[in-house]
């Protein structure tokens, strides 16, 4: 699992700071987590191949989360792409994109296929034999959703090693042994899967929280997560601006981090207001040690 930062700012884009927009690559598949303006320049920047992105996921439809989308949906044409493209995101974003390319005279050559999410508690809207997204139902000024990746468990992995001592152990054998099965010798011997593999990998989990208000109720859905990432618009000096704008401060995450016993905690949206974001780490670590704050072009790999 690799984690790009593109973007993790909130509002409007400025010089040296971007909006919101991450670049997810697990188990074979790029996603997308939101696009804010200038997502296709970091994903140039940052030599992620346009092409690979599978789906993109847009928390909410406030511009710096998806005013970017329509560009890079139109560079993708130009780049000839023929593969679909999903966009999981609220009610409403089908309707915006389809306007824009529609009075731009823009025709895709591949198919643009939109999920439009409605449901205010967690659903599963992707799952494949490796991976599964849900909705994590968040609390903003509109319909919001975080999303939360998890990988499924791995096959375990085989003792080449130990094998070779059975003769009758053959190639076809194999797959049998990764799903977990014991071997019958022919003279009725049974050997035991765990001495002919070795225990997979622990399956790894993201959970992307963006803009929202404290809300414990997402806990449950993120309980021991791998890597958080929060919003923490405020400090602790502004907290009346996060009640008052449906935000969150520094420790605020924490908090969440806290309660939820993630393993790190990734701190983004930071308003522009602060000019020192080390500030948000600092007051973030009285309450959860294991915090980072995010940077344009920051790579996490679990």
């Amino acid at each position: 699992m690799k984690l790009t930062i593109l973007g993790c700012h909130s509002a409007t884009p400025r010089e040296n700071s971007h909006t919101s927009a991450q670049i997810l690559e697990i188990r074979n598949n790029t996603f997308l987590i939101d696009c804010g303006e200038g997502t296709q320049v970091q994903i140039r920047k940052n030599k992620i191949s346009f092409n690979k992105i599978k789906s993109i996921f847009i928390s909410h439809l406030h511009g710096d989360h998806f005013y970017g989308l329509i560009g890079l949906v139109s560079t993708l044409g130009l780049m000839n792409r023929d593969t679909d493209l999903t966009v999981y995101g609220p009610k409403g974003i089908k309707e915006i994109i389809l306007l824009q390319l529609k009075l731009s005279n823009v025709w895709l050559k591949y198919n643009l296929v939109f999920v439009e999410l409605t449901s205010k508690s967690s659903e599963l809207i992707y799952e494949d034999s490796k991976l599964e997204i849900h909705t994590i139902p968040l609390n903003h000024r509109v319909y919001t959703n975080g999303f939360f990746f998890k990988e499924k468990e791995k096959e375990r992995s085989l003792n080449i090693s130990e094998i070779k001592k059975y003769n009758e152990i053959e190639t076809c054998d194999y797959n049998n042994l990764k799903k977990g099965k014991d071997f019958t010798c022919s003279d009725g011997y049974i050997v035991d899967n765990k001495i002919l593999t070795k225990d997979p990998a622990s399956p790894k989990s993201y959970a992307y929280c963006s803009d929202t208000t404290y809300l414990e109720s997402i806990v449950p859905i993120i309980k021991n997560c791998d890597l958080l990432y929060h919003e923490s618009t405020f400090l602790e000096d502004n907290y009346h601006l996060a009640i008052k704008t449906k935000h969150s401060t520094a420790i605020q995450a924490a908090t969440i981090a806290k309660k939820a016993e993630v393993k790190k905690l990734l701190l983004g949206h930071f308003s522009a207001r602060y000019k020192n974001e080390s500030l948000f780490k600092v007051e973030a670590k009285t309450v959860f040690e294991n915090t980072e704050t995010c940077y344009k072009g920051m790579v996490i790999e679990l």
